[in-house]
């Protein structure tokens, strides 16, 4: 099988290519044939020797989807379409930049589905990171509001989408006036042009307070202190993503920064259920979910696949096509 292969960490021109035997399942484990892949700023810290733990050379890539090959346990017959994610794909173990790879059975989900692998491969992180931060951590209700920071991400344009399936006020950032279409195009009630400070503003809006319910910060914490401001009180931020390349805060005070009821919490990804990836694909099939996707790469083309997304210039999701 050809394989996309990292010896050693640094810039995009470290990928390799190479042709290797195909893996075999264990017990546990699955087989899988990949068909596209989803691309994702977690593998570019990978790539750039960020992560932890990660032993060289490897194969990286935290999520695929494609068809069963070989299921030992006879639980997902040959064929089955399925995606995986997580767990310590890509980084503990080989993961999606190949044309097979074999994953622990837990992390296979089987989905009925008639998108195309192309469709389908820019589901499956991308929705599990905006449910797990919605649902899981900042637990959202219908009638509040939330603003989304980063919200031309494709986290952040997936959470818009969420968001307003589930009856929310969505406000959106940007630091690119020429977005403010594009983002109310994709749902988002109010755009706001983010210059790192919001909280100055007047950020009164149509859910008729002052404020937010809910901040899903994206950016990081360039911009974590300033998402805490502009809570209503009881307010909660999530910080999920690092946009802006920094997660750490040094000789920070929370005591400063989070006013005594509102709330901090965090979303790192946990995987996702069968049943709720199922249910996000079947809300796409029928229209009900928008998806944005910007660009599908082929597999050949992973050096520039990199280069742009590392460059920033993506408005939605960026897909890589296998086989």
């Amino acid at each position: 099988m050809r394989a996309i292969v990292i010896r050693r960490p640094g810039d995009p021109t470290v990928f390799e290519y190479e042709e290797r035997e195909r893996p075999e399942a264990g017990p546990d484990q699955i087989l899988i044939r990949i068909r596209a892949f989803g691309l994702n700023r977690a593998e570019i810290f990978t790539r750039q020797g960020h992560s932890p733990g990660v032993e060289w050379p490897r194969v990286i890539g935290i999520e695929c989807v494609g068809e069963v090959v070989d299921d030992p346990s006879g639980a997902l017959p040959a064929g089955t379409k399925v995606a995986a994610m997580m767990g310590g794909m890509g980084r503990q173990f080989d993961g999606s930049y190949a044309e097979y790879t074999v994953v622990p059975a837990g992390q296979v989900l089987a989905i009925d589905t008639d998108l195309s692998w192309e469709r389908f491969a820019a589901l499956p992180e991308m929705f599990q990171t905006a449910r797990g931060s919605l649902k899981q951590a900042l637990r959202v209700t219908s009638g509040k509001s939330i603003l989304v920071r980063g919200g031309t991400s494709s986290v952040g344009l997936a959470a818009i989408s969420l968001a307003k399936s589930y009856g929310l006020f969505v406000a959106a950032t940007s630091r690119n006036p020429e977005r403010e279409s594009f983002l109310r195009d994709q749902g988002a009630d109010l755009v706001l042009i983010d210059d790192g400070r919001l909280a100055d503003r007047d950020l009164s809006h149509g859910a008729g307070r002052h404020g937010f319910d809910y901040v899903l910060e994206l950016i990081g914490t360039h911009t974590l202190n300033d998402s805490l401001d502009c809570l209503v009180d009881g307010g909660t931020v999530c910080m999920t993503g690092i946009l802006a390349g920094s997660w750490e805060l040094n000789a920070w005070n929370p005591m400063q920064y989070i006013r005594s009821g509102c709330y901090l919490t965090a979303y790192s990804g946990t995987g996702m259920e069968q049943a709720d990836l199922q249910e996000i694909v079947t809300a796409v099939e029928r229209g009900e979910l928008h998806v944005n996707t910007d660009r599908v790469f082929e597999f050949e083309e992973i050096v520039e696949a990199h280069i742009y997304m590392e460059a920033n210039r993506a408005t939605g999701k960026l897909v890589v096509r296998v086989s």
